[in-house]
């Protein structure tokens, strides 16, 4: 839904559209869509590689050890650079492949990836949530409102699942005990994780924590509390995403 959703956003945008800048500095538009299309291409080479062929996912390993910090921007970046039309049919094409792929991989079967290996549920999660996240940055760059829907407790749920990655993204070694989660969601259902009798928690709007853990908030600028020290280190860092620390967003 959400890359479907992402897809409607950008099909009718000229070209010029896809040149405008968007809040992730040095990506336009397109860069966001080539980076979604290479990170899909990138989860079906990880299939691949479970099904037994691995020549795709040794290829990036190869050439992603030879720049480990720059080098999935820079193949978002180089596929930016092809024509707007070819970029959508691509990302359509690969999209759907991926989709089929997962579906397809057998159950127990963990697939590599830049982070810790993931099941296909988990791959799945993971790829909503970056469409989610960089279809944020499409909309604000085009000056385009998005209203949060209940989808968002995916992004949620792996934001909680990361909380030992991102300590450990930052050579942090992550508290012992779990941390209680519990947040309304634009519903106002609430969702809830980790014991209630937690020494440290999270509490607050859902919104504000996806927007969080995906880096696209400040989280001075989040109506987010906390009760305990390590609960708020916690949202300092945190990071739903894979790969090195991400920069954050400046305080507005």
């Amino acid at each position: 839904m959400e890359g479907f959703e992402l897809r409607q956003v950008v099909a009718g945008l000229s070209e010029a559209g896809w040149r405008e800048s968007t809040p992730a500095e040095g990506w336009d538009v397109a860069a966001q869509i080539a980076h979604l299309a290479w990170t899909d291409e990138a989860a079906l080479a990880a299939t691949e590689w479970a099904a037994g062929d691995t020549t795709a996912w040794d290829e990036l390993v190869t050439e992603g050890l030879q720049n480990p910090e720059g080098y999935v921007d820079e193949a978002a970046l180089a596929l930016a650079m092809m024509p707007a039309t070819e970029l959508l049919q691509h990302w359509d094409g690969v999209r759907g492949e991926l989709a089929g792929a997962l579906a397809n991989v057998p159950d127990g079967q963990k697939l590599p990836w830049f982070g810790p290996p993931m099941s296909p549920a988990s791959m799945a999660t993971a790829r909503f949530m970056e469409t989610w996240a960089h279809g944020l940055d499409v909309r604000e760059a085009l000056g385009l409102a998005y209203e949060p829907s209940d989808r968002i407790k995916h992004v949620c749920h792996l934001g909680t699942r990361t909380r030992d990655f991102s300590y450990g993204v930052h050579g942090l070694t992550p508290p012992s005990d779990p941390f209680r989660v519990s947040l309304t969601a634009p519903s106002g259902e609430v969702w809830e994780w980790g014991p209630e009798d937690a020494a440290q928690s999270v509490r607050g709007p859902a919104y504000d924590f996806a927007r969080l853990v995906t880096q696209r908030i400040h989280r001075d600028d989040t109506a987010l509390e906390t009760t305990g020290d390590d609960a708020e280190k916690w949202l300092s860092i945190a990071q739903a995403f894979a790969g090195p620390a991400g920069g954050g967003r400046p305080k507005q």
